[in-house]
Order: C-alpha cells, then structure tokens, then sequence
C-alpha cells in the first residue's frame, strides 16, 4: 500500500505541474480525488495495457471531467500515456485537454465535461452489459456539486429500476463548488439517504484512504439487484496548504512561486 502511496503522490505532484504549465485548469477536484483513483485503477478495475483496446473490461467515466488532470496522472501511471504527454496538457493539438476526450486520449472511455451527463452514460454502459450478459463493470466518479444536476436523478432513478448492480458510482465528496459551499451554492445534503432513496445501495467511506476505497469497491461487487454509490470524504486541494478546503482553486493554476510550495508540501519535485 505505501507503494500506491507513493504513486498518488505522483501524480499530485503531476497535477499541479500540469495546471502551472498550462496556465489553466483545475487542481482543487483534481487533488481530492487521486486516491480514488489510485485504488480504482491499481487495485480494483480490470484494465492493463493489453486489455486497453477491448470491449471487454471494465469502464470508467469521470463525470466531472474538469478534474481531467487527476485522469491523465493515473493513465500515465499505467502507461496508457506518458509522462511528456503530461507536459502538453491543454497546448493546441494536444491529445490531453481541459476535458477527456474518448477520441483523442488512449484509455479515455467518455468525453466529459458537461456536469451532471456522465452518470447517463455510465447507466447505459451498464444497462448494455446486462443485455449483453457481459460480466463487467462500469465504474464513475462524480462530483458532489455536480449532483445539483438534475440529470444525476434521472440516472439515478434508471439505474436502480433496472437493477443495475454492476455499476458502481463513486462521489467525490469535498463540500466544495466553485461559487464556495455546497449548503451555501445549493444544499444538496444528505447525498447518501437521498441515493438510499432512489434505491441505491451506499457506502461512506474516508477518500483518501485508498485500502478503505477499494474495500468499498470490493464489497459493492457483491451487493445483488441494486446499484451501489461510495460517499467519499475528501478534502479539495487534499496535499497542498494553500489549496486545501479553499473553493477559490476550484479552478486557478499556481504561479511560479505557489507551484514551489505546493511541490515542496508534496516532498519536493
């Protein structure tokens, strides 16, 4: 598990490399959900370079797809792309934009952006193995402002009427949007009974805790007839002082000055 430590550190170290040298993006969302991340691809989907290409395997969408930086570090930990890919994110021409793009980025399984949409396409991703008998699984990150969407109700609604319990939706909950508080922005409090109500199957677990993340994602394999959500308890900007539990780097990219602290508070370059 120190080993997957290490590679979550990475990649935050990558993340704010990422946003500093492109000027833009959006580090908070980013930060808060490596962990995720890290426990999904490392120790728990079914996904390696000679698998990448198959149709059958397991999927993942992240909904909130302006945490882009956070999808790019773990492809290039499992290199589906390299670290000088990384080096390019948001330049002209570059396969690694603001938001994932399924055609452009190896490993991207859905182009994201627009909030609330990418549950939607985990439903139907899940609803097509099911009809196809297919035994794997669809996993999706969302945001916990992006569920002010209504569109994440109306996934919500479908998913467990057709009893879709290999999908598994995890939430990135830091209590932060970018206009500040959820409670203040749009209280959507409480996510997990709201979920319990539309049938689904919750967890809550500490997101940072990357053997308590994939011990939810282990457990919710064997949860039968209904979908399962993880509430995971996150710290946006989680690593770096002067970012965490601050909305305004939402999105904002460090200058030169804060990219050195923000290194050094994750152990230097």
């Amino acid at each position: 598990m120190e080993d997957l430590k290490k590679i979550a550190n990475n990649m935050r170290k990558n993340i704010v490399k990422m946003v500093h040298n492109a000027k833009a993006g959006h580090p908070g969302g980013s930060l808060s959900c490596t962990d995720i991340l890290v426990a999904l691809y490392f120790n728990v989907m079914h996904i390696d370079a000679e698998n990448l290409h198959d149709v059958q395997r397991d999927k993942f969408v992240m909904s909130k797809g302006h945490a882009s930086p956070a999808l790019y570090s773990v492809l290039a930990e499992k290199g589906f792309i390299t670290y000088d890919d990384l080096m390019t994110f948001r330049l002209i021409d570059s396969n690694i934009q603001g938001h994932p793009n399924m055609l452009e980025c190896p490993g991207v399984d859905m182009s994201t952006g627009s909030l609330g949409q990418g549950l939607s396409v985990a439903v139907g991703m899940s609803l097509a193995n099911k009809l196809d008998k297919n035994e794997f699984r669809t996993y999706c990150i969302c945001g916990d402002g992006e569920c002010d969407e209504g569109q994440i109700w109306e996934a919500a609604m479908a998913a467990a009427h057709y009893k879709l319990d290999n999908l598994l939706m995890i939430l990135d909950h830091n209590g932060l949007q970018i206009d500040g508080r959820n409670e203040d922005v749009m209280n959507n409090a409480p996510l997990g009974a709201k979920f319990a109500a539309f049938g689904w199957n919750v967890f809550s677990v500490d997101g940072h805790d990357i053997e308590a993340v994939t011990a939810a994602c282990k457990a919710a394999e064997q949860v039968k007839g209904q979908p399962t959500v993880i509430i995971a308890e996150t710290v946006k900007g989680k690593g770096v002082s002067f970012m965490e539990n601050q909305a305004g780097w939402h999105g904002k990219a460090p200058n030169d000055a804060e990219l050195a602290i923000a290194l050094k508070d994750l152990g230097g370059e």
